[in-house]
Parts: structure tokens; C-alpha cells; sequence
């Protein structure tokens, strides 16, 4: 590995790779972290569209979903060969290539767009908590600091306790959702007819809307900071072979997993199509709507209960994963340490303090224009995180022989355009609403 400050020192290297073993052994020692990554994907920041894009247009955008994945799993390939090629994550590469003022100012937008992130799942989780044990919110955005306390102690106990806890919460994810399938009863056909593109997204402006919604938000940027750092945990060889190795074994690892993520978002929207939009209710956007209505149309509490276990699932995976990515990046753009409590209070109390501000002042419905605005806030800094992954993959100095080739980096280029492009479209779009 690098002889520089590695990332994330108490835990780097600290995973054991068989030598000589098969392909399934090595398999194993390299599925995780591609999990911690997954959640981003299936944060509660993403309910809102697909709730909205399945009550509204049925299964169509089903499409939108899947071109989404793909463009996830290709940047987090990305992330992957920079980490393991490099020795060094995203935020150390760009310490390493920019001056010192452009360094910081891309790790002051990095710490907003994670307690942006942050604040969605705070909001995520303590609706969660009112919808299943009727806590106020106020309450339940104050509860979720309690989960420093877990990040911490499962840290202590070593790096395969953070992946074992998120892969477990995605199953429960994944387990609700498929159990929730069952009791809609989807149409297969019309099911699998979503994922054909179809011309009509393009000519329908509220559904293009919506389905750039859905793009846009795909790729989360601390995302390819966190990937990029926590593939190092693995304890490979510094040769080429063993490199390229474990590019391999990692980068199949975060595929299989957003593949996990491709279901929960696709289960979302299909459950919406299935159970509102069959029936005419074409307006379900809310989370709290969508809970209410789910068991008088389904027949069974059962199905409002599994919807919200998910959620509380989903907002508490992703702020385990954004504890990482937030000390990631102050140690790799301006190689500040702080004690993981410390660092982890202050961007749980970034995210706590607007939350509980916006609901004593504006109620519970003022935190709906509050999750709209962390959306636009990540959208803004995805750029500066895109852009430098793909143009040090593509560095030769940096990369050595894993230097991304012409067909990967003009496909890595278009997709960054894309999203880029989407982005800045649907901000001006969010912005001309209001």
C-alpha cells in the first residue's frame, strides 16, 4: 500500500485475504463494503420519487431505475480502482493533486452535502418512528443521536461488525418489501414491461420530471469518497496481481449489492403502481400517505407495519455509513483526526439542529420542503465529486497500469455528463416551483 497517511488507519488492512484460496473464499473476504455503499442508494431521500413516480405513471419509470443502477455500479467501479490501484481514497487523491484552497473548499461542500445527507435520514428515521410507535418527531429526530453510540462500539469491535449490522438491516429492508410484493400481487407482465425504456418518459414533462428526479439523486457523492477508502481494509498484497485481484473481487462485490439496491427502489415503485395507482390514486407522494393508505387498500396492517420497519431501516443503515464517510473525508482532504465521538456528534448535531428547528416552528409538515432541500444540496456538490474520480482513473501517474481504458473512460465521461447535465435541470426545475 501507499507509504502516505493511509485511510482510515485504525481499520486499514485489518480484513484478511486467503491466498491460494477459491473463488468463493475470496469472494467472501471481499463482500462488504459494496454494502455500506448499496445504502445510499435506498436512503429514505429516494422514497419520495418512487412513491411518487409509481402512483402516478404506474410501472413506466421502472426503466429510469435500472439505467440509474447502472451508472451507480459504473462510478463505484470507479471508486473501487482508484482506492485499490492508488492506495489512496477520493479526498486524499484531491489533496494530493489541487492547492490547498481548492482542497478545502471541496471539503467544506463535501460536509454539507453529508450533513444534507444526514439530516434526510434523520427526518427518514423519526418519521419512521411515528408511524410505527406514534413518538413525535421532535422526539424521534432527538432519539436518532443515540446511534453514534452503536457506530462507535461496533468500530471497536472491528470493521466486519459495521458491514454484518448494514447487510443485516438491508435484508430486513429487502425481507419487508418482498413480503409486501406478496400481499400487492403485482401483474408480472406489466411488471417486467416497466424496465423496457419507453419514448413517452421523454414527451411527458411531469414524468421526465420525476424520472430525473430518480436519476439525479442516484449517485450519492460521499458515496465514491466512502467506497474508495473502505475497499482498503482488505489485507491484499501490494503487487500488481494481487491488485488487480482484488479490483475484481470488489468490483463485483458493489455490483451484486446495488443490484440489492436496484430491487428495494424498484420495489418501492412497483408497490406504489400496484397498490394506489391501480386504483386511481395517482397523487401518493408522502411517505406518511402512502403508510396510511397501504392497509385499508391491502386488507391487512401487516403491510403498513413492514413499510415502516423498512424505513426505519433504511435512515438508520445510512447514517452508520455517513459516520465513516464524514471522518473519511476530514482525514483525507485536510488530514484532521478527530476522536470518532466527536466527529460523529458534530454531524449528527448538523443534521438534529435545523430538523428540530423547521418542526417547532413550521410543524411536522414544514420537514417535507426541508428533505426537498438536502436533495438539491447533494445535487450541487455531485459534480465536484464525479468529476475528479473519473479524471484521476483516468491519470496514468496515478493509476499505473489500472489506468481506466479509452472505453471505459469515454463511457465514465458521457455518464458524469448525463448526470451532471440532469442535475442542473432539476434544480432549475425545483427552484422554478417555488
Amino acid at each position: 500500500m501507499s507509504t502516505k497517511t493511509k485511510s482510515l488507519p485504525e481499520v486499514h488492512g485489518t480484513i484478511a485475504v486467503p491466498h491460494g484460496a477459491g473463488f468463493f473464499r475470496k469472494m467472501l473476504a471481499f463482500a462488504g463494503p459494496g454494502y455500506l455503499v448499496a445504502v445510499g442508494y435506498m436512503d429514505p431521500g429516494n422514497w419520495a420519487t418512487d412513491l411518487a413516480g409509481g402512483s402516478k405513471y404506474g410501472y413506466t419509470l421502472l426503466s429510469v431505475i435500472m439505467i440509474s443502477n447502472l451508472m451507480a455500479i459504473l462510478l463505484q467501479a470507479l471508486s473501487v480502482r482508484l482506492g485499490i490501484a492508488s492506495g489512496r481514497d477520493l479526498a486524499q487523491a484531491c489533496r494530493d493533486s489541487y492547492s490547498k484552497p481548492v482542497t478545502f473548499v471541496l471539503w467544506v461542500l463535501c460536509e454539507i452535502a453529508i450533513a444534507a445527507c444526514d439530516l434526510a435520514e434523520v427526518i427518514g428515521a423519526a418519521i419512521a418512528l411515528k408511524l410505527l410507535f406514534g413518538l413525535p418527531m421532535i422526539w424521534g429526530v432527538l432519539l436518532t443521536s443515540g446511534d453514534v453510540l452503536i457506530v462507535l462500539y461496533l468500530q471497536n469491535r472491528g470493521f466486519r461488525y459495521v458491514e454484518t449490522l448494514v447487510i443485516a438491516l438491508i435484508i430486513a429492508i429487502a425481507g419487508s418489501f418482498a413480503i409486501n410484493l406478496w400481499i400487492a400481487q403485482p401483474v408480472m407482465s406489466e411488471v417486467l414491461a416497466g424496465f423496457i425504456p419507453h419514448t413517452e418518459i421523454l414527451r411527458n414533462r411531469d414524468m421526465l420530471y420525476i424520472a430525473i428526479g430518480i436519476l439525479g439523486a442516484t449517485v450519492m457523492p460521499h458515496n465514491l469518497y466512502l467506497h474508495s477508502s473502505i475497499v482498503q481494509t482488505r489485507k491484499y498484497l501490494d503487487d500488481d496481481t494481487s491488485k488487480a485481484e482484488a479490483i475484481r473481487f470488489a468490483t463485483i462485490d458493489s455490483s451484486v449489492a446495488l443490484m440489492s439496491a436496484l430491487f428495494i427502489n424498484a420495489a418501492i415503485l412497483i408497490m406504489s403502481a400496484s397498490v394506489f395507482h391501480t386504483r386511481g390514486l395517482q397523487q401518493v407522494a408522502e411517505i406518511g400517505d402512502a403508510y396510511q393508505l397501504m392497509t385499508p387498500l391491502l386488507g391487512t396492517a401487516l403491510a403498513s407495519t413492514l413499510f415502516a420497519v423498512a424505513l426505519l431501516a433504511s435512515g438508520q443503515n445510512a447514517t452508520l455509513t455517513g459516520t465513516l464517510a464524514g471522518q473519511i473525508v476530514m482525514e483525507g482532504f485536510i488530514n484532521l483526526r478527530l476522536r470518532p465521538w466527536l466527529r460523529r456528534l458534530v454531524t449528527r448535531l448538523i443534521a438534529i439542529v435545523p430538523a428540530v428547528a423547521v418542526i417547532a416552528l413550521y410543524g411536522e409538515s414544514g420537514t417535507g420542503p426541508l428533505l426537498i432541500l438536502s436533495q438539491v444540496v447533494l445535487s450541487l456538490q455531485l459534480p465536484f465529486a464525479v468529476f475528479p474520480l473519473v479524471m484521476f482513473t483516468s491519470d496514468k501517474a496515478k493509476m499505473g497500469k489500472f489506468v481506466s481504458p479509452l472505453w471505459l473512460k469515454s463511457l465514465a465521461w458521457m455518464v458524469s455528463l448525463v448526470i451532471a447535465v440532469l442535475n442542473v435541470w432539476l434544480l432549475y426545475q425545483t427552484f422554478a416551483m417555488l
